[in-house]
Parts: structure tokens; sequence; C-alpha cells
């Protein structure tokens, strides 16, 4: 269910062309943390929502080398 959220809010996602490499890294960085987390917890908000947040900034930081 959280991986159906995830696809709906990527393709929804109508700027994605004009984000830069670092944002885009840091919105998928989000979004595997966020499933992963969730599958950490068994779908507990705060596992899902800190693996969310910890995803993106790992993301953002990758995103940055680039």
């Amino acid at each position: 269910m959280i991986g159906a959220a995830l696809v709906v809010a990527a393709t929804g996602c109508s700027t994605w062309d004009s984000m830069s490499g670092r944002e885009k890294s840091a919105v998928v960085g989000a979004g595997l943390g966020g499933v992963a987390g969730a599958a950490i917890s068994d779908g507990g908000i705060l596992g899902t929502v800190g693996g969310a947040a910890i995803g993106g900034v790992v993301g953002d930081q990758v995103g940055k080398r680039r």
C-alpha cells in the first residue's frame, strides 16, 4: 500500500523535469527510506516518517556529490 502511494506521488510530480539532480536524489531517498522504515517497523508511523527523513537527507547528500 505504501509502495502504491509512493508511485502515485512520484507520477503526480509535474515538476520532476525542472528539478535538479540533488532534489531528485532527495525525493528518491525519502521514498525508499519511507518504504524501508515502514517495513522495519511493521507499518508504524514513526518508523515510516523517520525512514523517509533519513532517506531524504542521505539522498540529498548523495545528489550533492554528483
